[in-house]
């Protein structure tokens, strides 16, 4: 496969499995390319392009020809200079690599990582907060973000990636969107009967989480008993990083009896706590290992050999011939 056809899968497989669905996705690009109609002079000179047909800022190709042919890659939940100099010397012994595969974003995708947050007020919406609710209590956390982003050495691994001549690119939301609705239609097909404890066991019947649990890093009860009974399951695992604690008690008011997510903020799982709402935390790298694995089966198929490091187990869901 060509790099810029490994991108084309990557926003084409987000879309589709985006919460917000591929209706209301397509409306948003709608609105960037007018809002692109508009601008003039620098504004339009230095517009990030791929805006037009790409609705998730924190998936980018950063470095590399497009047209490059990718046979192998390395792929990793985090992959910064250290990573990209394990992969140079990877190469310098003699193994393929082609290209750099991250999940978390860098360089420019790391800069407007709060400009993918905008689908945690639809998943509320989904859930029975109203969206006039959900983008008001959204806009701080959002704004907090983009503040957190602002001093960081954006393309740091990007200029390593360069001087190293390895293609770079990297894939957040569309994996964190494949992970959340692949998880959230295993707990709907389960029902609201479910306890804690046997919410903690459905998720250990995925290969990433036991491997997780081996390394003493597997799902656990962070609120709530084990005996006490779920409820309504909400996975929350997309739109980009944790979002406000004000959202909390919309979704406990909305019905939601339990959250099923990667991680929580302290702030965040005190307020479930005075909110009486379940959380699960199934696991940060494992569960973006799963949404890293169910895109890489797709490259998988094309023949791409795949390299796993930093945090990501490869647990491949083909089936064997």
């Amino acid at each position: 496969m060509k790099l810029e056809e490994i991108y084309d899968l990557a926003i084409a497989m987000g879309i589709k499995a985006d919460p917000r669905g591929k209706r209301a996705v397509e409306a948003l690009l709608k609105k960037e390319k007018e809002a692109f109609d508009k601008l003039t002079g620098i504004d339009k000179e230095l517009y990030d392009s791929d805006r037009l047909i790409n609705p998730f800022a924190d998936t980018r190709i950063l470095n590399g020809d497009p047209k490059t042919e990718i046979k192998s890659l390395i792929a990793g939940v985090d992959m910064e200079t250290q990573e990209l100099l394990l992969a140079d010397r990877l190469r310098e012994k003699g193994q393929s690599i082609d290209l750099v595969l991250a999940h978390h974003p860098e360089g420019r995708s790391l800069a407007a990582l709060a400009d993918v947050m905008g689908v945690q007020a639809d998943i509320w919406h989904e859930e029975g907060v109203p969206i006039n609710i959900g983008e008001a209590v959204l806009e701080g956390r959002q704004a907090e973000v983009m503040r957190s982003v602002l001093p960081l050495n954006h393309q740091r691994p990007v200029a390593a990636a360069a001087l190293l001549d390895f293609p770079f690119m990297c894939v957040h939301t569309p994996c964190d969107n494949l992970v959340n609705t692949h998880l959230q239609k295993h707990f709907d097909r389960k029902g609201d009967k479910l306890t804690l404890d046997e919410v903690v066991t459905e998720l250990k019947s995925f290969p990433e989480y036991r491997e997780a649990t081996r390394n003493n890093a597997g799902p656990t009860i962070v609120v709530g008993k084990g005996s006490r009974r779920a409820g309504r399951i909400m996975v929350d695992m997309t739109g980009g990083t944790g979002g406000p604690s004000e959202a909390i008690s919309k979704l406990a008011d909305a019905g939601v009896g339990t959250l099923v997510g990667m991680h929580i903020s302290e702030k965040n799982r005190e307020e479930a706590e005075k909110s009486k709402l379940n959380v699960v935390i199934a696991g940060h790298d494992s569960s973006d290992s799963i949404g890293l694995n169910l895109f890489l089966d797709q490259l998988e198929k094309k023949g791409i050999a795949i390299t796993a490091c930093s945090g990501f187990t490869r647990f491949g869901r083909l089936k064997k011939k």
